[in-house]
């Protein structure tokens, strides 16, 4: 044979694997309003970065046919590329070919890009389209899940990992994108669950379907497995690209700064005004970060899931920072069980990866009830307490209105190490609010007074002049300014570049025991 002969058969090769499982099965996949692998790659990469590896991989069963039913590529496309001219390594399971089931040589493909991407040093995205493992490999095909977890777990704060189910991802495929950073899901056309819906009859007589059971809607609402829901695939890939503009390379590199055109010095006159007489109103949270972010441009993450705190990217001077804010808005913004657990992950995200913390506090307490208890709310506050305490990178933290009792504690204060800590004139600082305060402390004078109601609102005054303000945290140095409103921009920002070089280590452990 002779090289132009050789030539076009590497060719044909080429054009036989891009096919996948074949054309009436692509046609199969856009009936549903799904791409297929490599049409999601080349929409999610910069036009012409793709590199692909191991186009030529067949799987190696026997078993049931299988031999008969061979594809080159087996069910995923792996390779590397860029987004916006940085580097990524990318997996994208094909489910044309034989439904994206997981083979031994299909979890070898990925694993390799996983070693490749530890080895350099760039992130892993990972877009999931699966029934599951192939059950023709038995023991092999679990084989091969429980090599990609154990290569999750390893990159785990080494490495960004982001995962896309724009399918199927079912039983043991599941836990890698529970082991990545980020997971968003196709509304309508993505599901996940440990067990389907048949299972779920047989064992327990429920009767639910698969959106039920693992739709986008409950994983980015009830059960907080994904971090974001779009409408459609092209939303999904777009939004991968965003995300990954807020992240570094490693956890040795910072995120990219990009030129700010926001004023530092820009003064938001309305948030002077923002705060409500009423200490039980409410204020939307929303508007307090897009007035100090650069361009009120804002990320949010989780945002469906435990709407009482609020978590997310943004810049502030072009820099990448971390947002944590509670949401008056919603629930009082009290903190409870999921508005723990979804904090408190994110600030270990963003202290793995360099990225400075903004923490607005306006906290009355932790959720009260047997249902709370129950649930461990203790155990759930403390992640988020030991999150903060724990991060090393540069943490300023802003008391608008309440901060009150374990809250207070748990969201950033001075003795966590916040570095800054600035508050409101309109902040209060204590124990406990003055209601349950004064009827705690003047229980017997209240008593014995001629009018109870008009002493208890005396002592209500009495208690807020002298604990329900900033001043007094100020006097002992647990706050380290108490800023005009319409400067937080200003000042947040001259904090951050104040912090820009700080160094801090936490002593020589294995690893730490976080509270699980």
């Amino acid at each position: 044979m002779s090289q132009l002969e050789k030539v076009k058969e590497l060719m044909e090769l080429r054009a036989k694997a891009r096919l996948g499982g074949g054309q009436k099965r692509i046609d199969s996949q856009h009936d549903k309003g799904k791409y297929t692998a490599r049409e999601r790659i080349a929409i999610l990469l910069d036009e012409g970065s793709f590199e692909e590896f191991d186009m030529f991989v067949e799987h190696r069963s026997t078993n049931f046919g299988m031999d008969k039913q061979k594809f080159l590529g087996d069910g995923v496309v792996t390779g590397c590329g860029t987004i916006d001219g940085r580097l990524v390594y990318i997996f994208a399971q094909d489910f044309t070919v034989i439904g994206g089931s997981l083979s031994e040589t299909m979890a070898l493909k990925i694993c390799k890009v996983m070693d490749m991407a530890m080895k350099v040093g760039a992130p892993v995205i990972g877009i999931n389209d699966s029934g599951g493992a192939r059950i023709q490999e038995g023991v092999n095909a679990l084989a091969g899940y429980a090599e990609i977890f154990q290569r999750n777990i390893l990159a785990s704060g080494v490495i960004p990992q982001i995962s896309g189910i724009f399918g199927p991802c079912a039983g043991g495929a599941v836990y890698s994108p529970a082991l990545t950073d980020f997971t968003l899901m196709t509304e309508g056309t993505s599901y996940m669950f440990l067990t389907g819906p048949k299972v779920v009859k047989t064992v327990t007589g429920e009767d639910v379907t698969q959106e039920e059971l693992g739709g986008a809607s409950v994983h980015t609402t009830k059960s907080g497995v994904a971090h974001f829901s779009v409408a459609n695939e092209d939303d999904g890939l777009a939004l991968i690209r965003h995300l990954y503009s807020f992240l570094p390379q490693n956890n040795m590199e910072e995120a990219p700064r990009k030129e700010c055109t926001d004023p530092i010095a820009r003064m938001e006159d309305s948030l002077n005004e923002i705060i409500p007489d009423n200490p039980n109103k409410p204020y939307d949270m929303f508007e307090v970060i897009g007035a100090v972010v650069d361009n009120g441009e804002f990320l949010e993450v989780h945002g469906n899931y435990a709407k009482n705190i609020i978590i997310g990217f943004a810049r502030m001077n072009g820099q990448s920072v971390g947002v944590v804010a509670n949401q008056p808005k919603y629930l009082a913004g009290v903190l409870d069980i999921n508005a723990s657990r979804k904090a408190a992950r994110f600030v270990r995200f963003c202290d793995a990866f360099n990225i400075p913390l903004v923490t607005l506090v306006d906290v009355p307490g932790f959720l009260p009830g047997t249902g709370q208890e129950y649930g461990g709310v203790i155990t759930h506050g403390a992640k988020l307490l030991y999150a903060y305490g724990e991060a090393t990178v540069p943490k300023v933290t802003v008391t608008l209105r309440k901060s009150y009792g374990g809250s207070h504690i748990v969201m950033s204060c001075k003795q966590l190490r916040g570095d800054i800590n600035y508050a409101w004139p309109t902040a209060e600082i204590a124990v406990m609010g003055a209601d349950g305060a004064a009827e705690v402390l003047y229980a017997k004078d209240i008593k014995e007074a001629e009018n109870p109601a008009e002493a208890l609102a005396a002592k209500k005054a009495e208690y807020n002049k002298l604990f329900c303000n900033p001043f007094n945290a100020a006097r002992y140095g647990y706050i380290d300014d108490v800023i005009e409103p319409r400067n937080t921009r200003f000042r947040v920002i001259r904090a951050l570049e104040q912090l820009r070089t700080k160094k801090q280590v936490n002593p020589a452990k294995k690893h730490d025991n976080l509270p699980l």
